[in-house]
């Protein structure tokens, strides 16, 4: 997996530069994008924290009510709906024990630019535990699930 870095811009031009596992490529289409991260066959059949039965559940509830309310909140965080909701916490910091875990591949780890060293210096005054975990992006708890539960039980046996 190609590894996300630090965003020195919120530009699109800063973006197209981060892993097309989550941008896409501009002369690709979504399936073309996303075809090298497939799973294979024996991959899918192995399966065991999404089955088939729960994929049919969901996709008969998304043709049944479209998929508008899994991007609100995406269109919410940029067109600055609930900018005021956030804005109750400015300048509050985080004042216990905390863990940051991630994916490599997570470029939303680096986003918007200095957020995550903001949070490690400032925000999160207790912070004893900091993570980016190889193979996994921003599904981690499926794409690494034994890494990070080892690394959240670690955490919260030794959080003081």
């Amino acid at each position: 997996m190609k590894r996300g870095f630090a965003l020195t811009s919120g530009t699109a031009e800063e973006f197209a530069r981060q892993p097309t596992y989550y941008v896409m490529d501009l002369d690709k289409t979504m399936p073309e994008s996303v075809a090298p991260y497939m799973p294979s066959q024996d991959e899918i059949d192995a399966c065991k924290w999404l089955p088939d039965n729960e994929i049919d559940f969901y996709t008969q509830e998304f043709k049944r009510t479209g998929f508008q309310g899994g991007l609100n909140w995406y269109r919410c965080t940029t067109s600055g709906l609930n900018r005021s909701d956030l804005e109750l916490f400015s300048g509050h910091t985080i004042d216990v024990p905390s863990c940051f875990i991630s994916g490599v591949a997570d470029w939303a780890t680096f986003r918007p630019p200095g957020a995550l060293e903001q949070m490690q210096r400032k925000a999160c005054t207790k912070m004893q535990s900091f993570h980016i975990i190889e193979g996994a992006g921003h599904w981690l708890q499926q794409e690494q699930p034994e890494q990070l539960t080892e690394l959240m039980v670690d955490f919260l046996q030794h959080a003081k």
